[in-house]
């Protein structure tokens, strides 16, 4: 994996909802959208974040995962032009950018059916057909795709769907991918399974870290950190051979703020996803406290898909939340070790947690506390941290419902 993915934290948007476009199908008249997506690169770096990671942005029928042409960017966003510029304007920035690339299943109307297998139905969705990864032709056609994005500017690949596509597929396409450009970034969408053994077959570089993403917010939202302890000790694995692609929301799951009712929570979160190993993403929205619900019908992505203003200052709300997240990634910058960092519990109950993060010699004390009393430091056995680095500490204790990052 390349040096300069140690320092990433995504910004990642999904560009049709992002700029407004209309995902039925009915409306595709052209437009240069896509430049709106530049004029918010100055707030990307202003948040801390320092990466880009966009959603489909290539021809298709409908939502963007239902692909015409992978050579061709969508004409509801803007043509190939627009796309160089807004790589080109995220480089000027020091802002890595990375594609979507959904070479799992196509569109109905995939100009080149010859590749698609006949029986392949994507998870029971009619409008999407998977294409036949035992063909050459189909591993020649995602290598070309991928190194020309990547030939005009594009940093690495986010691979759709690639729990569903044999490891060996991809084991035959990224060295041709590697030859041209080296220091791509590839993270592939694995829900669950052998995360480490799909990375160690597949040549990729790190997979979406879902299980650490449920058992975030469903153990603050339960009260049970037990669920997250027993996590924590599988992400450490994982880290022995992989740096997990980690979030705490994204365009497919309702959004974090809704997921944890208790606002006086949802700090605790973010608190675990840039103190623990891993590359962190932040998803458009949640760095200002939208609430969605993601809902199993046609149209119920559209609610976790917003369009955005065209410019940031027209944003309002949640100001607070930016705040918090710009202070996180603050810590993430001055402990740039935490990439890499195991984690070690220190105290457990199904309200609190202290966990030590460390590197090598480096260490910091994390403790999370959702309950009614305060959470003593000096009980709990190794927590001999004392200087406060984020969060809030009454003496030795940490107040209800707050946290602390200790050094």
């Amino acid at each position: 994996m390349s040096a300069w993915t140690e320092h990433v934290i995504w910004w990642h948007v999904y560009p049709l909802g992002f700029v407004g476009a209309d995902t039925t199908g009915a409306d595709r008249t052209p437009t240069h959208e896509l430049r709106r997506i530049e004029s918010w690169l100055d707030y990307v770096v202003e948040t801390g974040a320092n990466g880009l990671a966009l959603g489909p942005v290539f021809a298709s029928s409908t939502h963007g995962y239902d692909t015409i042409d992978y050579f061709r960017v969508d004409e509801r966003l803007g043509d190939e032009g627009d796309l160089v510029s807004l790589f080109d304007a995220a480089h000027a920035k020091g802002v890595r950018v990375i594609l979507d690339g959904v070479f799992n299943h196509v569109g109905r109307e995939f100009e080149d059916p010859s590749l698609v297998r006949a029986d392949g139905v994507f998870e029971g969705h009619d409008a999407l057909v998977e294409l036949d990864h035992d063909d050459p032709a189909v591993a020649d056609l995602v290598a070309r795709v991928m190194i020309h994005w990547l030939d005009r500017g594009a940093d690495g690949w986010r691979l759709d769907a690639a729990y569903a596509v044999p490891p060996a597929f991809w084991a035959s396409v990224l060295p041709r991918v590697r030859e041209a450009h080296p220091d791509a970034y590839i993270v592939g969408e694995v829900l669950h399974g052998d995360y480490a053994a799909i990375v160690s077959e597949s040549g990729i570089d790190a997979v979406t870290q879902y299980e650490l993403w449920q058992a975030s917010w469903h153990s603050i939202a339960d009260a049970n950190f037990f669920e997250l302890d027993w996590t924590l000790t599988r992400h450490n694995e994982f880290l022995d051979t992989f740096v997990p692609y980690t979030f705490a929301g994204n365009h497919d799951v309702s959004r974090l703020a809704t997921r944890i009712p208790d606002e006086r929570h949802r700090a605790h979160a973010l608190v675990l996803l840039f103190l623990l190993g891993g590359t962190p993403s932040v998803y458009a929205g949640d760095e200002r406290g939208f609430e969605a619900v993601k809902e199993e019908r046609v149209g119920g992505d559209d609610a976790i898909r917003p369009e955005f203003p065209s410019d940031p200052s027209e944003l309002r709300g949640g100001e607070d939340v930016l705040a918090l997240h710009q202070q996180l990634i603050g810590v993430r910058r001055r402990h740039a070790w935490l990439h890499r960092a195991r984690s070690r519990t220190l105290a457990l109950t199904n309200t609190t947690l202290v966990l030590e993060v460390s590197a090598g010699d480096e260490r910091l004390t994390v403790a999370l506390n959702i309950s009614d009393e305060p959470l003593h430091l000096d009980a709990v056995d190794g927590a001999s941290a004392s200087q406060l680095v984020a969060g809030s500490l009454d003496g030795r204790a940490v107040p209800p419902h707050a946290w602390a990052v200790l050094a």
